[in-house]
């Protein structure tokens, strides 16, 4: 087990002085804090602070997955609350998965680059990574499988951020999440899909869950391969660590078991409250984030677009947190940042941090979320100066 740089990087926010592009967070000032506040007030104050405040079943409280599964059924993704599991923040859906698919050797496919705090989750049962390559030129079946009985074990799960991908920004086009679908069905794989930032688009038309497209295949939720993974964290609060995994039955009583044995329930009374917050406000608070977020990430991208070099590159997402930076080859992006604080006080991730297999060194992350018009204008004209040289 090894420290996250970005959870290290986000210590640097405390230093008043830095310029951070570094922590995939939302805006403090965006939550919902008052609904959140007469929430928990409504709860304790009311008939229902008992049961607040007491043990709560392990699959999590049934009037908010209710409501999750009617929110799942506007996706396309026709379930009930039994196939609604409740988490302590999707860390802990991936955690789980990991936890229930992999064995020591044991293959995972995930994408260059990929998530790291999946990475993370998933290393603790000891996997092998294989690439994924959802635009194509993945390898056959024969030699994933291969490749993996050389190691000792088998093709597991294919992990993947199909909208707006944590670090990327990019999104699959419904071509894509079918090819996906496909190779997991040649290799009779499940596919954990991290659905953490759909709900922030700023442009273009929204793509089917792959979830969705699955149970349209597969004749219902019972039959899907796919495993869905939500959070409230980047629309409501990620202090109240709540999220949730939409499977199929068996799949949701293996990770009841699971829950059982690690921390019983996540928080009632966050649940409850989470639950009274959604239906209250979350509709409202999606549009408001998509306004302000929207606005930081032209700034970012007029930003880069006005002051990088020549050889530099960057995505352009349609929605998320995150621009994903290609230096020249050759360049160091962990190098870069102990120059780039000590120098110029701005913080970024470097991008080899987001592979499994430590290649992207010439890559960074930048997030636009906390990404005032200040930090902009100053942080991405000396980011590029030391990069000029």
């Amino acid at each position: 087990m090894k420290a996250s740089e970005i959870r290290e990087l986000l210590k640097l926010l405390d230093q008043p002085d830095i310029i951070s592009f570094a922590g995939g967070i939302p805006d403090p000032s965006l939550f919902p804090a008052e609904a959140i506040r007469d929430a928990y007030a409504d709860v304790l104050g009311g008939a229902e602070a008992g049961a607040a405040l007491q043990y709560q079943v392990s699959e999590g409280y049934l009037p908010l997955r209710r409501w999750l599964a009617g929110q799942m059924g506007k996706l396309g993704i026709a379930c009930d609350e039994a196939n609604i599991f409740i988490t302590s923040g999707s860390q802990q859906a991936l955690d789980y998965l990991g936890k229930l698919f992999l064995s020591p050797g044991d293959t995972a496919l995930v994408t260059w680059p990929t998530y790291l705090g999946a990475l993370q989750a998933f290393n603790a049962y000891e996997p092998r990574y294989d690439r994924l390559r959802p635009e194509g030129g993945n390898m056959t079946p024969a030699a994933y499988h291969t490749a993996a009985a050389a190691n000792g074990g088998r093709v597991k799960f294919a992990y993947l951020v199909p909208d707006f991908a944590n670090p990327t920004g990019a999104t699959l086009d419904r071509k894509q999440r079918e090819a996906v679908l496909d190779l997991a069905g040649e290799l009779d794989i499940a596919v954990i899909e991290d659905a953490a930032y759909r709900a922030l688009r700023y442009d273009g038309e929204g793509v089917p869950p792959i979830l969705a497209l699955d149970c349209a295949r597969s004749g219902g939720i019972d039959k899907a391969r796919t495993l869905y993974c939500g959070s409230f964290s980047k629309i409501l609060s990620p202090g109240m660590r709540v999220g949730w995994v939409c499977a199929p039955r068996h799949v949701v009583e293996k990770l009841v078991l699971m829950k059982q044995a690690s921390d019983l329930h996540s928080p009632s009374v966050n649940q409850m409250v989470m639950h009274r917050v959604a239906e209250s406000v979350f509709d409202g608070q999606v549009e408001k984030l998509i306004g302000a977020y929207r606005e930081r990430r032209d700034g970012l991208l007029g930003a880069l677009e006005a002051n990088m070099p020549e050889g530099v590159s960057w995505s352009r997402p349609e929605g998320g947190m995150f621009v994903w930076v290609t230096l020249p080859e050759g360049a160091d992006a962990t190098e870069l940042l102990a120059r780039s604080v000590k120098e110029a006080r701005v913080a970024f991730v470097p991008g080899n941090a987001f592979h499994a297999d430590g290649t992207g060194r010439n890559t960074l992350r930048l997030s636009f979320t906390l990404a005032d018009r200040r930090a902009v204008s100053e942080g991405i004209p000396q980011l590029a100066a030391l990069l000029k040289g």
